[in-house]
């Protein structure tokens, strides 16, 4: 991995759990709830919190957009989320949800303090130099750039607080990263099911962790069974040499793609706001909210 590709993963890996505490805090399955959306499990809430910047977005475009879910598993929350409640009152909540967990996490005056406002103006510096595209380098996603999560999210208005601001300018990075990663993986030649299958074969996570995503075993199977007929999966469902090196690259290309918003702020920037992230992200991470596997790979990749 090169230094700037680590310098971009850090950037993500430090991100992501500010981003990620919309779907499993407390605060947010309260708000969920408010709404209408049945709370039992996370997925009804998931599919709406994450899809809302696309607007009223059909099953076929959140297949695309979110890539890695099963086609019949998105088919049973889209379009029924926006029966529930419409993209606009789901935008709104998800702001409240975040606003209410983040003092739950780390308190009304650090959230409201100098260090967070700083965190969130070099943070939005990075998002707003996500391009009007979907991605700032060379690989051409599938589908219209305005209807990519990086773009959708970029289109809506800035919160006024800081703490909001800071998480916008997570979301529309880490949206931004995985449209560049849903490009890489497809100018890999790996399809949905295929990119979960090659991950969990170089050990990003255990196969029943991506479980979640609602491939059945049959298509699991038969994407096994293609990956090993290029040479990239072994019998025992482990990563062949090939294999590992496809990954890599994948994820090499997408640290790439991401890499352009971390130039624009400049190192002094990004190095400021990695210490400036340190402390919320040691906190996110120690409240137990987030699980310890994750289908996205961090701390394994």
């Amino acid at each position: 991995m090169t230094g700037e590709a680590a310098r971009v993963r850090q950037m993500w890996h430090l991100l992501e759990p500010l981003h990620a505490v919309l779907y499993y805090a407390p605060a947010a399955f309260e708000e969920a709830a408010a709404l209408g959306y049945d709370t039992e499990e996370r997925w009804a809430s998931y599919f709406a919190w994450r899809a809302a910047p696309l607007g009223a977005a059909g099953a076929d475009e959140v297949v695309r957009t979110f890539h890695s879910f099963a086609p019949a598993t998105v088919a049973e929350y889209v379009p029924a989320s926006w029966a529930t409640a419409p993209p606009e009152a789901v935008l709104a909540a998800r702001l409240r949800a975040v606003d209410r967990s983040y003092r739950a996490l780390f308190g009304d005056r650090r959230v409201e303090g100098a260090d967070f406002a700083e965190a969130a103006a070099l943070a939005r510096r990075a998002a707003e130099a996500t391009t009007s595209g979907v991605l700032g380098g060379t690989l051409d996603p599938a589908g219209p750039a305005d209807s990519a999560l990086g773009p959708a999210n970029s289109a809506l208005p800035w919160p006024d607080a800081p703490h909001l601001a800071l998480w916008h300018a997570a979301t529309v990075l880490r949206e931004h990263r995985g449209d560049g990663h849903i490009a890489a993986l497809g100018a890999a030649g790996l399809d949905p099911v295929e990119s979960l299958v090659s991950f969990a074969a170089v050990g990003a996570a255990r196969p029943e962790v991506f479980a979640s995503r609602g491939w059945s075993e049959q298509e699991w199977g038969a994407a096994r069974q293609r990956l090993q007929e290029r040479g990239l999966l072994a019998a025992d469902g482990t990563a062949t040499e090939a294999g590992r090196e496809l990954r890599a690259k994948v994820e090499l290309r997408t640290d790439e793609e991401a890499a352009a918003p971390w130039r624009a702020l400049g190192e002094e920037g990004r190095v400021r706001l990695a210490e400036l992230l340190g402390e919320p992200w040691l906190e996110t991470i120690g409240s137990g909210m987030l699980p310890g596997e994750n289908t996205l790979g961090i701390g394994k990749v």
